[in-house]
């Protein structure tokens, strides 16, 4: 593979068994970096779908599974990319889920299960990925998946609002706790993308979001995946604490 902004480096990607994660691993990977994919167990056989689409490229990548909710699984993410690369330089904390309901109607279970996932997970990834660049001493790039929801309210989405604008509220605490550290970490904010999540909506909902936006169609993955290669890249090297829409403008309007 020709030389890329992150040729010689490596990371891990969490819920890149499809989506916009495997999405993310592809382009990181064909940016020149060995890719730890993660995903849950139950998604390993898509897990090592995108591992092999990487190997296809002339990438290199591995499997691990893990779930983001776990402390463990974490660290051992992290001992896995360091004893296969050598170092942890970025983490794409991605993994998450949705859940389409008003505030009345969302169960005590519901809630706790998006902020654990689409929060906690963060917070744990955080903790175990700046550990190991504090050891290393070499700094490193930290990408979150937040959302449009994360910086605006839509209806019927109350615990996912909560946990993506809790993911943005940890991003610009990490971000100022470890700037010093030359630990980067940023969020992206992606509005209506095509993939499995939007899939199971109806036609009439994918109208309403476009709706929404300035560029009046669903946005692709691999849009999304030039974004995050770009933060975890020297090119971003003053950036830090962002919150970086993409959204076909949905902001603007």
């Amino acid at each position: 593979m020709a030389d890329g902004p992150l040729t010689g480096k490596s990371g891990l990607v969490t819920g890149a068994a499809g989506g916009i994660g495997s999405a993310c691993a592809l382009a990181l990977a064909r940016a020149g970096a060995a890719v730890l994919v993660n995903d849950l167990e139950q998604q390993t056989e898509h897990g090592e779908e995108t591992v092999e689409l990487i190997r296809q490229t002339g990438g290199t990548a591995i499997f691990c599974a893990g779930d983001v909710t776990c402390s463990e699984d974490h660290a051992r993410m992290v001992r896995r990319v360091v004893e296969e690369f050598g170092r942890l330089d970025f983490a794409h904390n991605n993994a998450g889920v949705e859940l389409q309901a008003s505030l009345t109607e969302t169960t005590d279970e519901q809630f706790d299960r998006v902020i654990t996932v689409n929060l906690k997970g963060v917070w744990l990834g955080l903790k175990h990925q700046m550990s190991q660049m504090l050891r290393q001493r070499t700094g490193g790039a930290i990408v979150n998946t937040s959302s449009l929801a994360g910086l605006h309210s839509p209806p019927n989405l109350g615990a996912y609002v909560a946990s993506k604008h809790g993911v943005l509220g940890l991003t610009k605490t990490a971000a100022v706790e470890h700037a010093a550290d030359g630990i980067r970490v940023n969020a992206v904010c992606p509005s209506a993308i095509r993939t499995a999540m939007m899939d199971i909506l109806p036609p009439e909902v994918h109208a309403q979001f476009v709706a929404r936006q300035a560029v009046k169609r669903l946005g692709e993955p691999r849009e999304v995946a030039d974004a995050v290669v770009w933060l975890c890249s020297d090119a971003a090297s003053f950036v830090t604490g962002i919150a970086l829409p993409v959204d076909g403008g949905a902001s603007a309007l």
